[in-house]
């Protein structure tokens, strides 16, 4: 057992990035529905790249399995919490802070989403990246800390194989 406290130990820092990142996504989502009033106003322009856009998403990534119906949202939340699961025991069994972190802002953003689905029936998206007649999938802050975290894992897992190789080589 160590006697660091809990939270400077991998499992506390990716807790703490979990709650950050649920609370993140909660409280954007509730700003854009109740403070904004997105639903009514359909879409805002923020910056000449980037608009609120209210999508209610029925399916999951890029609308994939949207043809599911009523029961998507029972059988895509039920599968986001066993991932959710699973992915706490990864951040209770890491050595690594990083992957620990990176881990936790999955789980959020998963478990934010279900959230949405259990309360709206849907995920509330909004974030809408458009430029030079480009246009992005709408997403939201639980899709983007997904994403960036995932990112940051092929990165850490790239380098740590590369290190791996070296010593494999020189071992």
């Amino acid at each position: 057992m160590s006697s660091r406290p809990f939270m400077l130990r991998p499992a506390g820092l990716g807790l703490l990035v979990l709650m950050l990142t649920l609370s993140a996504d909660q409280l954007s989502k509730y700003w854009i529905l109740y403070g904004l009033d997105l639903p009514a106003r359909g879409s805002v322009k923020v910056l000449p790249f980037l608009n609120f856009t209210m999508v209610w998403n029925h399916a999951v990534t890029f609308g994939m399995f949207g043809g599911l119906g009523g029961a998507g949202r029972i059988v895509f939340s039920a599968i986001a919490l066993a991932v959710a699961c699973c992915l706490l025991v990864w951040i209770f069994r890491t050595p690594s802070k990083l992957t620990a972190a990176c881990v936790g802002a999955i789980t959020g953003g998963a478990i934010g989403n279900v959230m949405d689905r259990v309360r709206y029936g849907a995920v509330v998206d909004f974030l809408h990246a458009h430029a030079f007649g480009w246009s992005w999938y709408v997403f939201n802050v639980a899709d983007s800390a997904i994403v960036c975290a995932v990112c940051m894992l092929l990165v850490q897992n790239f380098l740590a194989g590369g290190q791996q190789q070296d010593n494999v080589k020189t071992g």
